[in-house]
């Protein structure tokens, strides 16, 4: 289903230009994840219950994963940058779940992580962020020097493999958040349009394929972090 943007152009600029939907819902998953945070933390307890034990569950699940794609000596600084990633991803893939708002054809409640321009900006930063720590970590001079070993001629295939991982990366969250919202947005106006009977049958399909959805939501999370640490531990681990 197809729904106008509200485009705003900054300056009045044509290429300085923004979404106000994607601003919007980006704001408030940011917000939630604040939100989490700031209640998770504000009274900890040695025996932790509560948000605080759901945080340090995500904490060590994170450090897990770090564990599995490098050492904890190269990786544990990436710890709260994981956390941060799969606490967004997942907040961003839920929120379009429960319903849409349009309002004059501009679709303005939504996932954020289904519209490719997020995903793929996400995607961007990450791999920025991994040349960024690659060179910090290991000189500019030691870092050259993965994308011409072990042979020269490979340089091109490594600039490849470099965008060509930013597009996976971006294009297969957006592509599963996506297809699930559409879906179930063209679920229920299908139903629905045949009348009463239709919306009353198009409730448990619904919240089948809306339970399907938020784990479909919850492995992409997991699958964005995993890559990430995948990503990183190629940059900053001497053993890649």
């Amino acid at each position: 289903m197809e729904h106008k943007e509200q485009i705003y152009h900054l300056f009045g600029i044509d290429f300085l230009q923004f979404n106000l939907a994607n601003v919007l819902m980006i704001t408030i998953a940011s917000a939630i994840v604040f939100l989490i945070a700031v209640l998770a933390t504000r009274t900890l307890a040695l025996k932790p219950t509560g948000l605080q034990n759901f945080m340090e569950w995500v904490m060590d699940f994170v450090k897990n994963i770090i564990n599995s794609t490098m050492d904890w000596k190269d990786g544990g600084k990436f710890h709260i940058l994981g956390i941060t990633v799969i606490f967004y991803i997942f907040v961003s893939n839920m929120l379009g779940l429960p319903f849409a708002i349009v309002l004059d054809g501009v679709l303005w409640w939504k996932s954020p992580t289904a519209d490719p321009t997020i995903t793929l900006t996400l995607a961007v930063m990450i791999i920025v962020l991994t040349h960024y720590y690659g060179i910090k970590q290991r000189g500019l001079k030691e870092y050259s020097k993965t994308f011409v070993s072990p042979m020269k001629f490979l340089f091109p295939l490594k600039i490849i493999e470099e965008f060509a991982n930013t597009l996976t990366l971006g294009l297969r969250l957006y592509g599963n958040i996506y297809a699930g919202e559409l879906l179930l947005s063209l679920l229920v106006g299908s139903l629905a349009s045949v009348g009463i009977a239709g919306f009353i049958a198009a409730i448990p399909l619904t919240l089948v394929w809306q339970a399907f959805s938020i784990f479909v939501g919850t492995i992409q999370a997991y699958i964005f972090t995993m890559l990430t640490m995948v990503y990183m531990s190629h940059k900053v681990s001497h053993d890649h």
